[in-house]
């Protein structure tokens, strides 16, 4: 009985302590995961918004033009994310893509009007003004979609509606005013531009969602880069370089947009999702706004009044609240893609 009994109680020790081993390997696996998640989306949003300040450097000190840069962005970063598609995931869906033909000539017309609209509309307003205003202004695509919704009477106007709106119409103008009526503080190109990226990041949301229902977000992103950069090299060939804008330094800003600002961003922001909910990666997201202004006022010491900080902060404030809401939905890890 003795020998019977210290054995059952042996046996729940071991039991036990087992159960701690397994409880606390869990829990460093957890953190481990956690914590390479958050690496992921914190490198890859600041990459984006870094990104959108050295084009303005390249747009404003070695003369490089707009559509050039989109041109050679788009179809480098497109191959390299098809590259990434092709050796971590399922590589068949590289072409089985193109083996539907409603699917195709969706993937065309986002390839054009997404993406090749994002990105042009996006470069133009950092050419015109800056990397901050105009990244700020493309975060406006959220107004737009409630807007469109609204219209079509797709959904109710609810109070997270109203106060997105108002967020974000006070946030612009105190950003584009610094908070003076009579004057704008912002070109009125770059605002031209920045509404308009802000329009096309709409559009490109909304019409990715089929798309993405069926295809890994790299497939999709991967060849709308390569399509919208393939037909836009007929309007700005790649291959014709005015070499005289070009120095060592310009050369490594341009990689930099192309390879960090560009493919690790989204790549890093994707593989996040792996590790992390849809919520803690939006929410981290709003980093890449926050990078831009930032490295626009300490690195290209652009002025940058104290309201136009205040209308960063709105709508910064409004980038949180759309990403918290999306958490109530449901939310497919595909339905993050590439906005820059």
């Amino acid at each position: 009985m003795f020998i019977s009994s210290n054995l059952v109680y042996l046996n729940v020790f071991i039991s036990y302590y087992n159960n701690i081993i397994i409880f606390k390997r869990s829990n460093q696996y957890g953190y481990i995961k956690k914590t390479r998640g958050l690496f992921y989306v914190i490198i890859g949003a600041i990459f984006w918004g870094v990104g959108g300040t050295v084009s303005q450097k390249l747009f404003q000190q070695y003369f490089i033009e707009v559509g050039w840069l989109v041109t050679v962005r788009l179809l480098i970063s497109g191959i390299l994310l098809l590259t990434v598609q092709f050796f971590t995931r399922d590589r068949r869906q590289i072409l089985d893509i193109w083996k539907n033909k409603n699917m195709s000539i969706k993937l065309v017309v986002f390839g054009l009007l997404g993406m090749l609209a994002v990105q042009y509309t996006y470069m133009a307003s950092i050419k015109h003004g800056n990397a901050a205003v105009a990244t700020l202004l493309q975060y406006l695509a959220p107004v737009f979609i409630i807007f469109y919704s609204l219209l079509l009477k797709k959904s109710a106007l609810t109070r997270k509606d109203v106060m997105t709106v108002t967020l974000a119409i006070i946030g612009c103008f105190l950003l584009l005013t610094n908070g003076s009526i009579s004057k704008l503080s912002v070109p009125k190109p770059a605002i031209f531009w920045g509404v308009l990226a802000g329009i096309s990041l709409a559009f490109y949301t909304l019409y990715a969602v089929s798309l993405l229902e069926k295809y890994d977000s790299l497939v999709v992103v991967g060849w709308a880069m390569i399509i919208g950069g393939f037909l836009f090299s007929f309007i700005n060939p790649p291959w014709v370089i005015n070499t005289s804008n070009f120095t060592f330094e310009s050369s490594l800003y341009l990689l930099f947009v192309i390879i960090f600002g560009t493919m690790i961003a989204f790549w890093f922001y994707i593989e996040s999702l792996q590790y992390l909910t849809p919520k803690e990666t939006s929410c981290l997201g709003t980093l890449e706004p926050l990078a831009a202004v930032l490295t626009t006022v300490f690195w290209l010491k652009e002025s940058f009044g104290r309201f136009q900080w205040l209308g960063t902060i709105c709508i910064i404030i409004m980038i949180l609240l759309m990403a918290l809401y999306k958490e109530s939905s449901s939310i497919n890890k595909n339905d993050t893609i590439c906005r820059n």
